[in-house]
């Protein structure tokens, strides 16, 4: 059998009432849901920095490493060039070899420069690296606080919310696919999430623009449902509101 238009009306009124009650809760909350998973983004991002600064300096470690054994090499070919130099036959021989000794200086030189350079960049890193493991444990005691904080208030309220929950998941199981659509994304468009709403000093409860007085009496009737000219809210009368209310 069809519901009627009054059924309706006091069907989804009486879900609204529910959510309203689910908000509550979660208004309580507050921005701490927001709050953790702030923190928890930033945490995860200090821990990727710092990651990163770990790889590098081991890569400039590891260059610096490499340039002490190029220098050890090149000393190593300089000294073998030195002995060959007293052996020299010619002029020919001994601009080359000498050649080679200037080359191997020259790469000594380059090899200090860099490490000098990586030195530096090391030193850097490493105080940019302390200060963001700082940053880091700072940020891990202000999410393990922000998380307690809203472990204590979901464990207060939590019952409640999922008994509300499943109540509207009953609540809409009385109510037409069409409409509970229509209440669904109404309540997702406005911010207070109140779909449906009374008439109070002849204005809508939503959005508090006037509302003509024949509408009134309209929506008093109960014959079909009327929505808000403005915010497009589903509007039931006070009288609709009492008789809910004391079921």
């Amino acid at each position: 059998m069809e519901s009627t238009v009054e059924q309706k009306l006091k069907s989804v009124y009486e879900l609204q009432m529910i959510h309203t009650k689910v908000d509550k809760i979660r208004t309580i909350r507050g921005e701490l849901p927001m709050e953790v998973r702030d923190l928890e983004d930033e945490v995860e991002g200090l821990e990727t920095r710092i990651n990163k600064l770990k790889e590098e300096l081991d890569d400039l470690n590891h260059s610096i490493q490499t340039r002490k054994t190029n220098i050890k090499d090149a000393l190593a070919q300089i000294k073998k060039y030195e002995v060959q130099l007293e052996n020299v036959k010619n002029n020919r021989e001994y601009e080359a070899l000498t050649k080679e000794i200037e080359i191997q200086g020259l790469d000594i030189q380059v090899s200090e420069k860099k490490i000098k350079e990586a030195g530096f960049e090391i030193k850097s890193k490493e105080e940019h690296l302390e200060a963001s493991n700082l940053h880091l444990e700072e940020r891990k005691k202000d999410l393990q606080i922000k998380k307690e904080e809203l472990e204590g208030i979901i464990s207060e309220t939590q019952k409640e919310e999922d008994a509300l929950l499943e109540k509207a998941g009953l609540a809409e199981q009385g109510i037409e696919d069409r409409l509970l659509g229509a209440y669904t994304k109404l309540r997702s468009n406005v911010k207070n999430g109140l779909a449906v709403v009374t008439i109070e000093r002849d204005s809508c409860s939503g959005c508090f623009n006037k509302i003509p007085p024949q509408r009134q009496a309209d929506i008093r009737q109960r014959k079909k449902i009327i929505v808000c000219e403005h915010c497009g809210r589903i509007l039931v009368d006070e009288a609709l509101v009492q008789e809910v209310a004391e079921v």
